[in-house]
């Protein structure tokens, strides 16, 4: 089971068991935000998703 975190240059997000819920509190941290129109998650410059397995 893969979990999913972003992190910006100055902060570090919680793991979360879905793409979409680290998305959906990216914004939490400065990572980004969800585009409510497209539905698509934008980042901002510096931000990365970290993946981790098992």
């Amino acid at each position: 089971m893969s979990r999913f975190r972003f992190i910006t240059p100055h902060r570090t997000g919680k793991w979360y068991t879905t793409l979409d819920l680290a998305q959906r509190f990216a914004s939490k941290i400065g990572a980004g935000f969800l585009d409510l129109r497209s539905g698509r998650f934008v980042a901002y410059p510096g931000t990365r998703l970290e993946v981790s397995c098992c």
